[in-house]
């Protein structure tokens, strides 16, 4: 399985790679460009007009990928739904936004609901299949053979629920600096390939084409970005995220190596919450807290740099609480 995944994250690597000095010009040439908050740092408006949607490189490449394994890995089927389904979602809300012109895309019951469909199919596979189960290991308790599982019953139903709609929120907040959700990803999405194997839980292929494919994708993404991912790519690898660790019985470990996604949707909230109990005041000067930083005097490749720091380290003590 370990020369398979390789292969993945190569042919993930390759096809990114390739298609995105394809698709970037014919992103520009129907003027897909992004749109930039007034409000935001100033040195973001230069940014308006570049190429966004480019999540559909990253969902391209992955398809294809899982597409070569996917008889011999049957298990990859469910993580590819959720990943292919709210990567969906994205793409219309990018297309309402980008190419209709209505600048908040769909709404956010829409995009609720849309969620809650998918995640709802997903759950039942989880519940019902017998592969997966209702329970979810508990980190530091001595890993998969010795380690405590959490059986949640009937409650890991809306727990599943919480898991994918707060990660998928998670990575589309993070989304906002050149390079910054693709970097955090590729780490995260490193640490469920090294655990899949070693566990041979049956979806290192598509974990693999995960990281493949946003390698090749950041080549393009980094600092200055000449295409962005859109939601059509941050609520896909939000997707991806939570579905491949609810099939590992990893989601109590996504606090810890996706604390950046949580501390983003916080940051968030807690923005919201405050402006609105003051009457106006701002407990940051910018939510998501990436941009926070920014205007505390931060580049953008620090933010990134930083952010990204962190996750390696907190992937690192998640591989120990295993």
């Amino acid at each position: 399985m370990i020369n398979e995944t390789i292969l993945a994250i190569i042919i993930a690597f390759a096809i990114s790679a390739v298609l995105c000095p394809i698709v970037i010009p014919f992103l520009h040439k129907l003027k897909f460009g992004q749109q930039v908050r007034e409000d935001g740092p100033q040195a973001h408006l230069k940014k308006a007009g570049t190429p966004t949607m480019g999540g559909l490189i990253i969902l391209g490449s992955i398809i294809i990928t899982s597409l070569f394994y996917i008889r011999d890995y049957p298990k990859m089927i469910p993580v590819l739904f959720v990943t292919v389904g709210f990567g969906i979602i994205g793409f219309l809300d990018d297309y309402i936004k980008i190419v209709m012109k209505r600048s908040e895309g769909l709404t956010p019951g829409q995009k609720l609901v849309g969620q809650i469909l998918i995640t709802g199919i997903f759950t039942y596979y989880l519940v019902n299949s017998g592969e997966v189960g209702t329970a979810a290991l508990i980190p530091f308790t001595g890993g998969f053979d010795g380690g405590y599982f959490l059986d949640l019953g009937i409650l890991y139903v809306p727990f599943v629920f919480v898991v994918m709609l707060g990660t998928d929120n998670g990575v589309n907040f993070t989304d906002g600096l050149d390079g910054l959700c693709t970097s955090v990803t590729i780490l995260v999405a490193t640490f469920l390939t090294i655990i899949s194997l070693g566990e041979e839980s049956g979806i290192s292929p598509i974990t693999g084409a995960v990281v493949g494919s946003l390698l090749g994708f950041l080549l393009f993404n980094v600092y200055p970005a000449k295409v962005f991912m859109g939601d059509t790519g941050s609520l896909a690898l939000g997707g991806f995220v939570a579905a491949s660790a609810c099939v590992m019985q990893l989601p109590l470990f996504i606090p810890i190596v996706g604390l950046i996604y949580l501390v983003e949707v916080l940051s968030v909230m807690i923005q919201v919450t405050y402006f609105k109990k003051t009457g106006g005041k701002r407990f940051f000067k910018m939510a998501p807290i990436h941009h926070h930083f920014e205007l505390c005097g931060w580049s953008e490749t620090r933010v990134v740099a930083v952010f990204s720091i962190i996750t390696a380290i907190l992937c690192l003590v998640a591989y120990l609480g295993l």
